[in-house]
């Protein structure tokens, strides 16, 4: 998916003489991924980046995980956890692997401090409300149904227009876009369920000539750290290049529907190394004369599925609420609720908003998730008593 995009001033050539009207230097940092090996950018800067004033540690970043036990089906009530704290130190940890980990973060306060997390890609998406992500690249505006895509080592702050709710996902790899979507080039085929005119990169590059003190939170190799700078972070008057953070909105998802129920796969969305992203998006179901709306039971043979439940109702389960998180691990069967089969034949549409991340190794449990845990969801598949 990646494409060439540009913002402010670059020098015709790159790693060439660029000055400001003083006649200083602009300084250029090459932003790469693995190594020098995969795309980057070149951004532009009015000071040097690694004129640091100040460096020391805040913390380790140690998520506890609970004891294994039974292998069972998992929901937590995760809207109704007591979060407080800025967009970073808001997020809530449920469950994570090497691969991924999936946070919910429901901030209380504004940031007052920048962030860049150097250990992972992230996707902030916005389950309500309404702000701006100010960054290195340039400034996007965020609402309600935004995925938020921001590069490993992109320096940003989320400033709140509105009281804000977001489901965070880490990865460790890069972030993409799914590879059968796209042909040898990059670009998103004809068949794809979104084309790049839906994704929306920086479309406003505002440059800070500012002297102070200014706080840059770096997350690293688990610690998080404190860079104080005498100079505004968000310095840069030009880049271009590959990398950079954009926004697709859930509401541009195109959804792919068949005679008969289609599988998970048609609704991914992105994808990293050992996990997809999946958007479920209201659409027409199944149009079969003998078609069976409600999916079919399955068993997650070697996938961990997990769901964060955006709006509407989800046809296939009973007793989930608006900013519920479920889990179902591989290795046991789940599907619908008792009754949401039969209930579901000659339905012709379904409204349900959600956001699906499944995982190729076991996710574990963070103890702080048990707080919100509805310990009965495992048995809620028995039939009602008479």
């Amino acid at each position: 998916m990646p494409f060439y995009h540009k913002l402010g001033e670059v020098p015709a050539k790159r790693h060439t003489q660029f000055r400001q009207a003083d006649g200083s230097l602009y300084r250029e940092q090459l932003m790469s991924t693995k190594g020098f090996s995969d795309i980057y950018s070149l951004t532009y800067h009015i000071n040097p980046p690694t004129q640091v004033t100040r460096v020391e540690k805040i913390r380790d970043i140690v998520i506890e995980k609970e004891e294994q036990g039974a292998l069972k089906h998992r929901h937590f009530l995760a809207h109704r956890a007591e979060l407080k704290g800025d967009p970073i130190d808001s997020r809530q940890v449920l469950m994570f692997n090497s691969d991924v980990s999936l946070a919910i973060s429901k901030p209380t306060e504004e940031m007052n401090y920048h962030y860049r997390n150097s250990d992972c890609d992230e996707v902030l998406f916005v389950h309500e409300g309404e702000g701006v992500l100010e960054t290195i690249f340039g400034n996007l505006t965020y609402g309600k149904g935004d995925y938020l895509v921001i590069p490993v080592g992109t320096t940003y702050r989320v400033v709140m227009h509105t009281p804000s709710r977001f489901f965070v996902i880490e990865s460790a790899s890069m972030i993409k876009t799914p590879k059968r979507y796209r042909n040898e080039h990059g670009q998103l085929e004809e068949h794809a369920p979104f084309y790049e005119r839906d994704i929306r990169p920086p479309s406003e590059l505002v440059t800070h000539d500012e002297k102070g003190e200014f706080e840059v939170r770096v997350k690293s190799r688990n610690q998080l750290h404190s860079y104080i700078f005498d100079f505004h972070p968000l310095d840069v008057v030009g880049w271009d290049g590959y990398l950079f953070p954009y926004a697709f909105n859930i509401g541009d998802f195109e959804p792919i529907t068949g005679r008969l129920h289609q599988p998970p796969p048609v609704h991914q969305t992105f994808q990293g190394e050992g996990f997809v992203i999946c958007s479920f998006v209201p659409r027409l179901y199944d149009y079969h004369p003998l078609s069976i709306p409600a999916p079919y039971f399955h068993s997650n043979i070697e996938s961990d599925e997990v769901l964060y439940y955006v709006d509407g109702n989800f046809m296939s389960r009973k007793g989930i609420e608006e900013g519920s998180v479920t889990l179902h691990p591989m290795g046991i069967p789940h599907g619908p609720h008792p009754g949401t089969i039969e209930a579901s034949i000659g339905k012709t549409e379904t409204n349900e908003l959600a956001v699906m991340v499944d995982t190729f190794k076991p996710l574990h449990i963070a103890k702080a998730a048990h707080k919100v845990e509805d310990e009965n969801y495992m048995y809620s598949w028995l039939p009602p008593k008479a």
